[in-house]
């Protein structure tokens, strides 16, 4: 049976009197830092970028060193990136652990995969959130939390379960449910969504919107009621509440019957067996292998297909909708961060 944890599951105590380095203050980074303060942990703060740097100083943390951080700290925080984190590790974490520290990741990925390997004498967790490094703070904040998954890899202490259970309490990722789960799974279903049901939203709205502006809906009442609304992402907010069948019990009769009515006509064999290939692609490695040479090569295909993407006649108009949309809107848009190149 599936364990799921929960605040009381997590004593903050077992975090007195030692330290937490956060390695990387970047989009999880930052928020991870702060919540961890505002729980009353000892944090030091490293990152090899000066802007970051200079941003955790500027919260009012103490930095150093990524080597000193490793050496200074119990628990360590690794929270680059994916790709950039191996060769940080390999090289500026790794040859200064010692014995009883414990490292706790926010992505399974290179676990799993085998691009880090820790020694046997440390603690292997995961704290993993489900949702962006922004809404980390934003809920920690509130008061509402997060869910996440939460697992052990390597337990050389005894006492792993007791850290990573107090460092999510800390965080806020108990308080709406941290799923145990093992290392594997997390880096094979968080890919799972990002090649499979992501990019199949994409081809949908994508789909969609091309039908109706070529049938004569005009652009900015498409874009609305697609996605620009917000009505979708609703939807979805209230699912992750009340479960999705009592979400469809919301709408009216006419949506309920519409949906179900013709729920069968998009049950197409074709796309549940490319979700198979998409599930074992990632399950062989051979997505993390080509990633890796991806990483490598300073990013083309990825750069490429953003502008492709980007040169569709569809973003022009959805960003001229947006527009018109914001004219009495005094807030400015969301400002996106530094690019991840």
């Amino acid at each position: 049976m599936t364990i799921i944890y929960h605040d009381e599951d997590g004593n903050l105590e077992d975090l007195r009197g030692r330290r937490v380095g956060v390695i990387g203050y970047g989009k999880m980074g930052c928020p991870c830092a702060l919540n961890l303060r505002d729980s009353g942990v000892d944090v030091l703060v490293c990152d090899n970028r000066e802007e970051r740097l200079g941003a955790a100083v500027g919260d009012g943390f103490p930095t150093a060193t990524i080597e000193e951080v490793t050496r200074n700290c119990d628990i360590l925080m690794l929270l680059y990136r994916d790709e950039a984190m191996p060769q940080i590790y390999l090289e500026q974490v790794s040859p200064h652990l010692r014995k009883g520290q414990t490292l706790i990741f926010s992505s399974a990925y290179n676990v799993a995969f085998g691009f880090i390997e820790a020694p046997p004498f440390v603690d292997v967790g995961l704290v993993a959130a489900r949702t962006v490094g922004a809404a980390v703070r934003e809920r920690y904040v509130n008061g509402r939390g997060f869910a996440s998954f939460v697992a052990v890899g390597q337990d050389a202490t005894g006492q792993a379960w007791r850290t990573v259970l107090a460092v999510a309490r800390a965080l806020g990722a108990l308080r709406q449910g941290a799923v145990e789960i093992r290392f594997e799974q997390e880096a094979e279903l968080d890919l799972f969504l990002q090649q499979a049901v992501l990019p199949a939203f994409h081809h949908i709205v994508i789909t969609a919107a091309n039908l109706l502006m070529n049938h004569g809906f005009p652009p900015e009442a498409v874009f609305t009621e697609l996605y620009l609304s917000g009505e979708t992402g609703d939807y979805l907010q209230q699912a992750s509440r009340l479960g999705l069948m009592e979400t469809l019990k919301l709408t009216s009769l006419t949506g309920q019957y519409g949906t179900l009515s013709r729920y069968e006509r998009f049950n197409e064999l074709k796309l549940e067996r490319l979700m198979e290939i998409t599930l074992e692609e990632i399950r062989s490695g051979r997505f993390a292998q080509e990633w890796a040479r991806e990483f490598a090569a300073d990013y083309p295909r990825l750069k490429q297909l953003l502008r492709e993407r980007e040169r569709m006649e569809l973003w022009e108009m959805e960003q001229e909708t947006l527009e018109l949309m914001r004219r009495n809107d005094d807030s400015p848009p969301a400002e996106p961060d530094s690019s991840p190149f």
